[in-house]
């Protein structure tokens, strides 16, 4: 039995190595193909519920989540790396890049903290000084929602800090590590548990929730619901009836009614965290290879005074 299943485990492999062999040169031609055809997959932007419109959305759909998306990904992930290797400058500036897209979203996205607080201050005036039901903010024609809109809002402020400033906290060295052999090996081997924590822990968590997401995320906008399990020409038999039906619905009668935001953050977050396994793959080669005078090379993080950084990540 032990020998059988050997024979059958080595034709599966190499099925699976071809098969990851052969979606590598196609990838260029998929990229290729989408670029030289924004029609078919853009022409929803100038929306006149046509059926081009239609088949355009499922065609987003569908590839957001495909296979074919996950190899262009890759395929442009090792022409970087391949560049790098011969040019270490080049992989330097990816990752400045990388890192300055992380920590400018991040910085931006941290000013939601402030406006969560200062909105909640004005919310206890409105409802304890005031006794007023409702708040109306703008000229002209105002935006008026019920207070309770406005509390629910809150929890949009406080997503938008978690799913965006989780990379920028990342680049600025904020997360907790948990440390069983890391501070105990030499510097050389600390930049090989980084490439392979990259390669073998983020990118493949990022997919998987990615998948997840992607498909949860449109299922909140349109009908009818897609499937990860629908192929493309299912999708686009679906667009004859497919319609917009944005989520709208609150927890509470008079509650927020952007709940579809969180599931945009979702797919914002993790298409991050996916880059940013890119940023660090690459930093960490790079350091390993010219060695500890690279370490924290380029590095962009925030001090608080002359030579003192606003935290430490926690070691155990």
């Amino acid at each position: 039995m032990e020998e059988e299943g050997a024979v059958g485990f080595l034709p599966a492999l190499a099925d699976g190595i071809l098969w990851i062999l052969q979606s590598i040169p196609m990838a260029f031609y998929n990229l290729g193909y989408a670029i030289t055809h924004p029609g078919l997959w853009l022409d929803f932007l100038s929306w006149n519920a046509t059926a081009e419109d239609k088949q355009s959305v499922m065609r987003v759909v569908y590839y957001g989540g495909s296979t074919e998306f996950f190899f262009v990904a890759i395929t442009v992930f090792l022409v970087i790396f391949a560049i790098g290797l011969w040019r270490n400058s080049f992989l330097w500036g990816t990752v400045r890049v990388l890192e300055g897209f992380a920590n400018t979203v991040g910085r931006f996205a941290a000013w939601a903290g402030l406006l969560m607080v200062l909105q909640q201050v004005v919310i206890v005036f409105m409802q304890r000084i005031f006794t007023r039901p409702d708040i109306s903010v703008g000229f002209g024609i105002p935006l008026q929602f019920d207070i309770s809109w406005f509390a629910e809002e809150l929890k949009l402020y406080n997503a938008m800090v978690v799913a965006l400033c989780l990379t920028y906290t990342f680049v600025q060295g904020g997360h907790v590590r948990v440390d069983l052999v890391y501070s105990a090996v030499s510097y050389r081997a600390k930049r090989v548990i980084d490439m392979f924590g990259s390669l073998f822990f983020m990118i493949p968590m990022a997919t998987l929730i990615w998948m997840y997401s992607w498909y949860f995320l449109w299922r909140h906008l349109i009908v009818p619901k897609p499937s990860a399990s629908d192929q493309l020409d299912r999708l686009l038999t679906k667009s004859r009836a497919m319609k917009w039906n944005v989520e709208t619905i609150g927890f509470s009668p008079n509650g927020f009614t952007g709940y579809f935001l969180f599931k945009v953050l979702m797919v914002a977050l993790v298409g991050m965290i996916f880059i940013q396994a890119w940023s660090f793959f690459f930093r960490s080669y790079l350091e390993w290879k010219e060695g500890e005078e690279a370490e924290g090379k380029y590095l962009d993080r925030d001090i608080l005074e002359e030579g003192e950084e606003p935290y430490d990540h926690a070691e155990f």
